[in-house]
């Protein structure tokens, strides 16, 4: 019991950390490029993004992240480590609403509308398209990152406290 709560400890950890990075990516770099980019060129590369992402590369991270976390907990709660299954399950839901739920009803359907649009050959309809999107989009990824570092501090706190006996 005590080797699958270590290794499924280590897998909440390196999972939040993958997750955290994506997120925090967007924040630091890609969107600033994209603002700093023609706003043509910033929609057609956001929508390619958008089509990228799902694949398997990225979906143990998004999908995965909350399950594994959750089974650390109940897999903690039974080895009695109850000073170990707190601060999974608190990651678990933690990260399920403010990151993955989160981006499921907002980022997902602001990129699926993005998505449905021709990108206008006036530069202007297509600066307002932009500016309409960018800001909004970014404020609801910076709120995502946060609710993902805090799940990666609690499953790192987690881990830690495996470690002692």
């Amino acid at each position: 019991m005590l080797t699958a709560l270590r290794l499924s400890a280590f897998a909440g950890l390196i999972l939040s950390g993958a997750i955290f990075g994506f997120f925090y990516a967007w924040v630091c770099s890609t969107m600033w490029g994209l603002d700093a980019a023609d706003p043509k060129i910033a929609i057609a590369a956001m929508q390619a993004m958008n089509a990228s992402v799902r694949n398997a590369v990225f979906a143990p991270a998004f999908f995965g992240t909350p399950v594994v976390l959750i089974l650390t907990a109940v897999l903690a709660f039974y080895a009695k480590r109850r000073d170990v299954c707190w601060p999974f399950a608190a990651a678990g839901v933690i990260y399920f609403l403010g990151g993955m739920l989160l981006t499921m009803l907002v980022n997902v359907p602001m990129n699926e509308a993005l998505d449905l649009l021709e990108i206008p050959a006036d530069p202007g309809a297509a600066a307002r398209i932009w500016e309409d999107y960018s800001p909004r989009w970014q404020v609801w990824n910076q709120t995502r990152t946060l609710v993902s570092g805090i799940t990666l501090c609690l499953a790192g706190y987690g881990l830690m406290r495996l470690g002692r006996v």
